[in-house]
């Protein structure tokens, strides 16, 4: 049997970072026909080194990635619009997962979640939001099940930009 060695880090590698979200944006909406989002060097860059993205590394290699931030992906009038007041948010972003992990009923994007849960907690956010697509089935069933709850309705642009759904989780202390 072989042991697995998973362990949790904060990224401080821009190209490993990048390379893993666009690699698994492409397998992800690849598997539901939905488009791929558009993901910008400069922003990975800047989020990195702000110490806002975590890496799961599974024996040594990356494995997975999410972002959480106190800044809002979204204009501050249409949060007010969307969501509840909230005393400190913090938003999950750029969920990622190496592809060649993500196999049917693989929980690395659970563990995600869940130290997405935990890291948000302990840095006294009371709630959690992400804007995801809905299209992604099994990504917002994941989010459902780990108790985030629907906003304001499931929008969608314009022209090629995905639909999107915004979801908050309540942490309580």
């Amino acid at each position: 049997m072989t042991v697995q060695n998973w362990t949790w880090e904060r990224a401080t590698d821009v190209d490993e970072v990048h390379d893993l979200l666009c690699a698994s944006d492409t397998h992800v909406t690849g598997r539901y026909g939905s488009p791929v989002p558009v993901r910008r060097r400069e922003s990975t860059d800047r989020l990195v080194s702000a110490g806002e993205v975590r890496l799961l590394r599974r024996n040594g290699r990356a494995a997975a990635t999410f972002t959480l931030t106190t800044r809002a992906p979204f204009s501050p009038a249409w949060e007010r619009e969307i969501y509840p007041p909230a005393r400190r948010a913090v938003y999950l972003m750029r969920l990622s997962v190496r592809p060649d992990l993500q196999t049917d009923g693989s929980l690395i994007g659970l563990r995600c979640v869940r130290k997405a849960i935990e890291v948000a907690a302990d840095t006294g956010a009371d709630v959690l939001r992400s804007e995801t697509n809905p299209d992604l089935t099994a990504t917002l069933q994941m989010l459902f099940t780990v108790g985030f709850t629907q906003y304001g309705p499931i929008l969608s642009d314009e022209g090629d930009r995905r639909r999107r759904i915004y979801l908050q989780k309540d942490l309580h202390p």
